[in-house]
């Protein structure tokens, strides 16, 4: 791919394309309107544009099955030795700057997916919003699994086959609940089992970015694009809310669990220090779709109203039902009455206490 697209490159322009194919967009809507805009592609520039999506493709493959259990076992290595030289931190850095790009890669592949009909450009400030938010979060994620892993070894493994299986396996749940059709039309040339193939290293690929971050492509098997279009502000409240306690669970095994290799780290401050880092990897997140996101515009509802809506829904499932707060209101009003009628019934006999002493002593 890297030889034909310098040839095309720099072959582009010397000799005339037989033909030109147009396409349309549509801007993103001002004042409630948006106009349709026809351009010419040519053939090398078709070609360049595929060429780049399949490398936007491959490096978040490379990043996420590469690049992220790279990081894992380096960092994993240097706790153990409690040394880190300069040539493994210096590929550590280009490890985590990998994972970052492919998850970078993965929002901008997911948005002009999702928003295919219309022409999307993304503004700086929406790429550092998206770069410190997949920061924060890749790197206190695989910290937390270092550190879990470096006192429980024996847990690791369930904890990382949970986890992916879990992600692994959605996909398929959410496909065989729906009772659609098995995919036929992905490729003409492909069998049932080549299809089939091809869907497992899909959603292989969508477990092994979830391991790490939250993955901006949603696969949707019944789907003909096997993407989801939709933007879902629930699936992903619950995923950040199941990941950070996830990682306080982690964390605290860490802490309960540490052996004396963390003995001169103050362990409470880097607790604190990983959950204050994934919490600013959500501040990013929601500054990015709040304002920051270049199709805004056409959100149904922003992601403020998403969260509150949520936040309600999960408010409304931990309030008691009316029938328990009925009878506790009915059980304090009868305590109410029994201590009135018992108050009442010791002032009446305070109150015959005198006249039967004047009795007396008549």
């Amino acid at each position: 791919r890297c030889v034909e697209v310098f040839y095309i490159y720099f072959h582009a322009g010397r000799v005339e394309e037989p033909y030109v194919s147009i396409t349309k967009k549509r801007q993103m809507p001002k004042d409630g309107y948006s106009e349709e805009i026809e351009k010419e592609v040519g053939q090398a520039e078709g070609k360049l544009c595929t060429h780049r999506s399949a490398f936007s493709r491959a490096s978040v493959i490379q990043a996420f099955l590469g690049s992220a259990p790279q990081l894992t076992l380096q960092l994993y290595i240097c706790v153990l030795q409690q040394e880190i030289t300069a040539a493994r931190s210096f590929f550590m850095v280009l490890s985590l700057l990998s994972i970052v790009y492919g998850a970078l890669r993965c929002n901008i592949l997911a948005i002009k997916i999702k928003y295919d009909d219309y022409d999307v450009s993304v503004k700086p400030a929406a790429y550092l919003c998206i770069f410190m938010w997949r920061s924060f979060e890749i790197a206190t994620r695989v910290t937390v699994l270092v550190l879990f892993s470096s006192v429980l070894q024996i847990w690791t493994l369930p904890v990382v086959l949970v986890n992916f299986f879990g992600f692994f396996f959605y996909p398929w749940i959410l496909f065989w609940q729906s009772k659609s059709p098995f995919p036929e039309n992905i490729e003409k040339a492909l069998s049932r089992v080549g299809t089939t193939i091809v869907l497992c290293l899909l959603t292989f690929l969508y477990a092994g970015i979830n391991m790490f971050c939250w993955s901006a492509v949603q696969v949707k098997l019944n789907d003909p694009d096997l993407i989801n279009k939709s933007q879902n502000w629930y699936r992903l409240t619950v995923y950040y809310m199941l990941r950070f306690i996830e990682n306080a669970f982690l964390l605290l095994m860490w802490y309960i669990y540490k052996t004396d290799i963390y003995l001169y780290v103050c362990a409470p401050l880097l607790v604190l220090q990983l959950l204050i880092g994934y919490c600013m990897a959500v501040l990013f997140m929601l500054v990015f779709y709040q304002f920051c996101h270049p199709c805004k515009k056409l959100f149904s509802s922003s992601i403020s109203e998403g969260l509150l809506s949520c936040f309600k829904f999960l408010c409304f499932i931990c309030k008691p039902p009316k029938s328990t707060i009925l009878m506790d209101k009915t059980e304090v009003k009868s305590e109410n009455t029994d201590e009135a009628w018992s108050s009442s019934k010791t002032i009446d006999s305070q109150k015959g206490n005198p006249h039967q002493s004047v009795s007396s002593n008549a």
